[in-house]
């Protein structure tokens, strides 16, 4: 790391996370060059940048003309990166609602979804109400089964915007369910999709960006690509064949050896088979350290691979740095990343916790500091 993109937080107990976003740009161009030419990158930042810091990451990918668009789950997502800097795009891929978030959105210069003919309804109403047009993207629900109009009803919605003047249909959307293990159920949806799209062509009411692709989609589905793709897990490193951005950093703010048969943490759930040097670190499961990781997960400490004992706490947790004779207090800890040449990597912890790499790091709390840094 060569130093900070962005200035740093001023924070004081030494638990951070370190967002390398010369990775995330790095991979995004990664994306960008194995997609057909022209093909447009949102870069979708919602819940925080999966925990990387929306601000932080979109920045960075916005300086480097890294992305055309942004991706969020709410308007406040969006009125977030507004108020960060952001300029370009921002797509509110989550349904909108009440009527009063549809005014919102368009007053941040927001994209908003359209779900239903109702919803077209709200926004059309939004639109004369602010004398304005607006632009809307109608998401197709082709077999994920959560939002979004169903092939016939979204021919509709579409048909009926396009009759207002105040509202402009910019983009058609669909979301892939399985893209990343099953390619039947994705050969599906596209078909699916793929019908809509053909019969609006034939109307002349074709939007100017399809999309359906997420990161599997983007890089394992060529069939999903269309006119701009989503990605997410891959533009963090979270994908195989890329860079991961985020670092889970602690230092150790306590040291002891304890005897032969001493325990540790609540309920005594370890106890010492040998005299053991244990070192406290500041950071515990109201971080989003889960408490699943304890007795269980490894922490990296002078590059050495060191396990947590005892049970994960809210503030602390508890590592075996018997092994580590420069562990003293104040060294670095990695409790998510790479420390020398040992890798704790996010779909480790998230085997160990039974859930996948996405909530691993969605999971880290705001007091966690996330800062940015260049590679």
């Amino acid at each position: 790391m060569r130093g900070v993109s962005f200035p740093r937080r001023r924070f004081f107990r030494p638990t951070w996370a370190e967002v390398d976003l010369g990775a995330i740009k790095r991979n995004l161009r990664a994306v960008r060059d194995r997609m057909p030419a022209g093909a447009k990158i949102m870069f979708v930042v919602k819940a925080n940048a999966y925990g990387h810091d929306a601000a932080l990451c979109a920045r960075a990918a916005e300086s480097g003309r890294d992305a055309d668009w942004f991706g969020v789950s709410s308007v406040e997502e969006g009125m977030a990166l507004r108020e960060a800097g952001a300029r370009l795009p921002v797509l509110v891929l989550g349904s909108l609602y009440p009527f009063e978030s549809v005014l919102a959105a368009v007053a941040h210069d927001l994209t908003p979804v359209v779900a239903s003919l109702e919803s077209a309804k709200r926004l059309a109403e939004v639109a004369l109400k602010l004398k304005r047009r607006v632009d809307c993207h109608v998401k197709v629900d082709t077999g994920m089964g959560r939002i979004g109009a169903g092939p016939e009803a979204a021919l509709g919605v579409v048909r009926y915007l396009a009759a207002l003047k105040a509202v402009r249909v910019q983009g058609l959307y669909t979301h892939l369910a399985s893209a990343e293990d099953d390619g039947a159920l994705t050969a599906v949806q596209l078909r699916v999709f793929r019908r809509v799209v053909a019969a609006l062509s034939r109307e002349g009411l074709r939007p100017p960006l399809v999309h359906a692709a997420n990161s599997a989609g983007a890089l394992r589905r060529p069939a999903s690509r269309f006119d701009l793709v989503r990605p997410g897990l891959a533009a963090y490193g979270l994908f195989p064949g890329f860079e991961p951005a985020l670092t889970l950093k602690s230092k150790i703010v306590f040291l002891k050896t304890v005897p032969k048969g001493a325990t540790v943490s609540y309920g005594a759930t370890w106890r010492a088979k040998r005299p053991t040097r244990v070192a406290t670190l500041p950071i515990g499961y109201g971080d989003g350290y889960p408490r699943a990781l304890s007795n269980r997960a490894s922490v990296l400490v002078g590059g050495r691979r060191c396990p947590v004992i005892g049970r994960v706490t809210m503030d602390q947790t508890m590592v075996d740095v018997s092994e580590v004779s420069e562990a003293r207090v104040g060294a670095a800890a990695v409790l998510l990343g790479r420390q020398g040449g040992a890798e704790v990597p996010a779909g480790e912890l998230a085997d160990l916790c039974g859930t996948i790499p996405y909530e691993t790091v969605t999971a880290l709390s705001s007091r966690v500091p996330r800062v940015g840094v260049t590679s």
